[in-house]
């Protein structure tokens, strides 16, 4: 067991693999079922005892994840605190699903969402496979952060706005200067915006530090417009 859990990798991550796919496939029926059985699932109790699971997952992700940091001897404070995207993502989905707070949905759906997904479908976990914990984890964690807030969007009927869009990229560029201050009287690197990732990533072809920074800018808001076009096509659709 001790197997899964070691510093080391038990075998490389392979990008679509037939493990990348399947994990992918069932985080799709997953949320599918979601959508299928949206009536089913605004009733009470169910809601609640949905809502709240969901919510302990994400939570329970984190932990784990500091705890096997701690055990492998990696947890540090310039790296291990939750300041990545991901990680408050996950606590504010967290949050989001307990508290049914539409200001919260704004940024989770955009930031949240749009970064999971593409941390899926390009993981940045070389060095681990499933069954290793890192693995599981991480499509635990970057998983229930899409799964929270379409439960959101298909359960509880949040959608989002063109100004919501807008909004969730303010707010994104807010805590990133707040990140990029941390980063300074840390000595860390939260967000990658001081330095690029040791592993190879998109970064290495955005450029050097501090210009692959304005890329990044927009990108994510390229990836922020690209996840609202169904509700804008939604709209349309309702005007004819």
């Amino acid at each position: 067991m001790d197997k899964y859990f070691q510093r080391d990798g038990n075998e490389p991550f392979i990008l679509f693999s037939l493990t990348h796919v399947l994990t992918m496939l069932v985080l799709f029926i997953i949320i599918f079922m979601f959508y299928l059985y949206r009536s089913y699932l605004r009733k009470a109790p169910i809601n609640n005892i949905i809502r709240y699971s969901l919510a302990w997952i994400l939570i329970i992700s984190e932990i784990s994840l500091h705890w096997w940091l701690w055990k492998i001897g990696d947890w540090t404070v310039q790296y291990s605190l939750p300041f990545h995207l991901s990680s408050i993502s996950l606590l504010l989905s967290a949050v989001l699903l307990l508290t049914k707070n539409y200001q919260l949905f704004e940024f989770t759906y955009f930031a949240g969402v749009g970064s999971a997904l593409q941390a899926m479908i390009t993981p940045d976990i070389s060095a681990y496979n499933f069954p290793h914990f890192r693995y599981v984890h991480f499509f635990i964690s970057h998983g229930g952060i899409v799964a929270a807030n379409l439960f959101m969007v298909f359960v509880e009927n949040f959608k989002p706005t063109l100004k919501s869009v807008w909004k969730a990229f303010l707010y994104l560029n807010l805590y990133t200067f707040f990140v990029f201050l941390l980063n300074y009287f840390l000595e860390g690197n939260y967000m990658y915006i001081s330095e690029k990732p040791v592993n190879p990533s998109i970064l290495d072809y955005l450029g050097p530090w501090p210009f692959y920074i304005l890329p990044l800018e927009l990108i994510a808001l390229n990836t922020f417009f690209v996840i609202y076009v169904p509700f804008l096509l939604g709209n349309k659709k309702k005007r004819y």
